[in-house]
C-alpha cells in the first residue's frame, strides 16, 4: 500500500533531516530548502500535507518566500494541506498564513507527537475534501432529490422511499425539527407517479386552529364572518398530486374527524357546504412529535395514525449520521460562498473539531444556517469557530501546546480569583483549593510575583 506524500519545505537541514526520519515510517517524505525546489517537487509528487517554514533563501530572515510558497502552492491544488512552522514570538506570521490558506501552524521547536497529531487531522480534514469532490463528479452536480448523504442511515432512508414512492399509500415521516422531513416528502412526490401534480404542503403547527380547517377543506361563501368568496382548500388544490401534512400531530380534533373521512373515501365537503367532492390526492404527513405519546393523551387519534402510518419512514439525526456532518458543510460552504462570490476554500482545524463535537440539535437545518452565516461573516479564506458561533471556552488556547495553554489557563484563573477576592491572596489561595505558598510559587512560576498586592 502506498504511503501518503509529504513535503517538508525548510532551509535549516538539521530541522528537516530530524523531521524526515520522525515521520518516513509513515509517510513518504520529500524534503526542500528553498521555494523553487518545493514548487518543483510539489507540482510533481502533489503531496497532501506540507509543512513550511516562512524563513526561506534568499530571505531566511524575513517572511516573504514563505508566503509566496504558500500562495502558489494552494493556487495549484488547493486542496493541499500547509502546516506552517513558526517561532514561539511570530504568531502574527502564523495567523496571517492561516487567513492566506494554511491549515494550522506549530509552533518551534517541533514536538513530533504534536506534529504527527496536526498531520493526521490534516489527512482526515483532505480525505472528505476529496470525496466531496469525487462524489459531486459522480453525481454531476445532483443529489438524492436535493438530500446529501453518503452514510449507511442515509442509505436506507434512499432505499425506502425508493421503494414506497411508486405504490399510493399514505406515508408518515418521523424525526427531530431540522433533519429533512419535508426533502423525503418531495423526494417521494418526485419519484411517484403523481410527479407532474402538485406539490401541496400546510404546517398544521403554523396555522391557527381556528383558520386551520378551512385551510385544509376550503369554505362556501358566507360559512363564517370574512368569508367573502367560495374558496378551494389545500386538499382540493393537491388533486392529481400529493398533499404534506407537516407537524401532522399539531393536528386539532375536529380537523382529525374530517381528514380521517377523507383518507377512507377520497371525499372532502368544505367548510358550510353540503356537496361533497372527490379528491385524488395522495396523503404524506410528518413529525418530530412523540407520537406514542400523544396517542396515550388522547390527543391523537389511534385510527387516524394507522392511516397515515401505512409506511413510517424514521429520518435519521445528524450526530447519528456517519461521515455526514462535514460532508453537509462542505456542501454548504460551497454553496453560499459561490451565491456570495467569497474566496472561501475550507474550514480552519478549530472550526472542523467544533463541527464534529456540537450536538446539532437544529440537525441538518441548523448546520445550513450556520454556515451560511459564516460565509457571509468570514473575514479571512477559512472558517472558524467565530464564524459558525460555535466558539467554547476552550477556543482561545487552540494551536498553543499544552504546556503554554496549561500555564495560560492558570494565569486566568488566578488573575480571576484575585479580582474577585480584591487581591487578598489568603482568600484567593482558599478560593482555588491551594495553599498560599502553593500560590505564591506559581504565580512567580507564571511570571505574576508583581500582582501580589494584598499579602494576608
Amino acid at each position: 500500500m502506498n504511503k501518503v506524500k509529504l513535503l517538508i519545505v525548510d532551509d535549516d537541514t538539521d530541522i528537516s533531516s530530524q523531521m524526515k526520519w520522525g515521520l518516513i515510517n509513515d509517510y513518504d517524505v520529500f524534503v526542500a530548502g528553498d521555494r523553487p525546489i518545493a514548487l518543483e517537487i510539489f507540482k510533481k509528487e502533489r503531496p497532501v500535507v506540507v509543512t513550511l517554514d516562512l524563513g526561506l533563501p534568499p530571505q531566511a530572515g524575513g517572511v516573504e518566500e514563505g508566503f509566496l510558497a504558500l500562495a502558489e502552492m494552494l493556487e495549484h491544488d488547493p486542496l493541499s494541506k500547509v502546516i506552517i512552522i513558526t517561532g514561539q514570538n511570530e504568531k502574527e506570521h502564523a495567523l496571517a498564513g492561516i487567513a492566506g490558506g494554511a491549515y494550522d501552524f506549530l509552533n518551534k521547536p517541533v514536538q513530533l507527537d504534536e506534529l504527527q497529531v496536526i498531520i493526521r487531522r490534516a489527512l482526515y480534514v483532505s480525505q472528505l475534501e476529496r470525496e466531496h469532490r469525487k462524489l459531486q463528479k459522480q453525481l454531476g452536480g445532483k443529489t438524492f432529490e436535493g438530500m446529501l448523504g453518503t452514510s449507511p442511515q442515509m442509505q436506507k432512508i434512499y432505499e425506502m422511499i425508493s421503494k414506497v414512492a411508486t405504490a399510493d399509500a399514505p406515508v408518515l415521516i418521523v424525526g427531530e425539527s431540522g433533519t429533512g422531513k419535508e426533502l423525503a416528502a418531495r423526494a417521494i412526490h418526485e419519484r411517484s407517479g403523481r410527479q407532474e401534480g402538485p406539490f401541496v404542503a400546510i404546517n398544521c403547527g403554523a396555522i391557527p386552529e381556528t383558520l386551520l380547517e378551512s385551510e385544509l377543506f376550503g369554505h362556501e361563501k358566507g360559512a363564517f364572518t370574512g368569508a367573502h368568496i367560495q374558496r378551494k382548500g389545500r386538499i382540493e388544490s393537491a388533486q392529481g398530486g400529493t398533499l404534506f401534512l407537516d407537524e401532522i400531530g399539531e393536528l386539532p380534533p375536529q380537523p382529525q374527524v374530517k381528514l380521517l373521512r377523507f383518507l377512507q373515501e377520497q371525499r372532502i365537503e368544505r367548510v358550510g357546504g353540503r356537496q361533497e367532492i372527490v379528491v385524488d390526492a395522495r396523503v404524506l404527513a410528518a413529525t418530530n412529535t412523540d407520537i406514542d405519546q400523544a396517542l396515550k393523551d388522547g390527543r391523537f387519534r389511534e385510527d387516524l395514525y394507522y392511516r397515515l402510518g401505512v409506511v413510517v419512514i424514521s429520518m435519521p439525526p445528524l450526530r447519528e449520521r456517519e461521515g455526514d456532518i462535514l460532508l453537509l458543510a462542505m456542501a454548504f460552504l460551497q454553496r453560499y460562498a459561490s451565491k456570495a462570490k467569497r474566496k472561501i476554500n475550507g474550514f480552519a482545524p478549530q472550526a472542523v473539531r467544533a463541527i464534529e463535537t456540537h450536538a446539532w440539535p437544529g440537525n441538518v437545518r441548523e448546520l445550513e444556517n450556520r454556515v451560511k452565516r459564516a460565509v457571509i461573516m468570514a473575514g479571512g479564506v477559512k472558517i472558524t469557530p467565530a464564524d459558525l458561533e460555535l466558539t467554547s471556552r476552550y477556543s482561545k488556547y487552540e494551536g498553543q501546546g499544552l504546556k503554554q495553554a496549561r500555564e495560560d489557563m492558570e494565569r486566568e484563573m488566578i488573575q480571576r480569583a484575585q479580582a474577585r477576592n480584591k487581591g487578598n491572596l489568603t482568600r484567593t489561595a482558599s478560593e482555588l483549593g491551594i495553599s498560599r505558598p502553593t500560590l505564591y510559587d506559581l504565580m512567580d512560576k507564571l511570571g505574576m510575583g508583581g500582582n501580589r498586592a494584598v499579602r494576608k
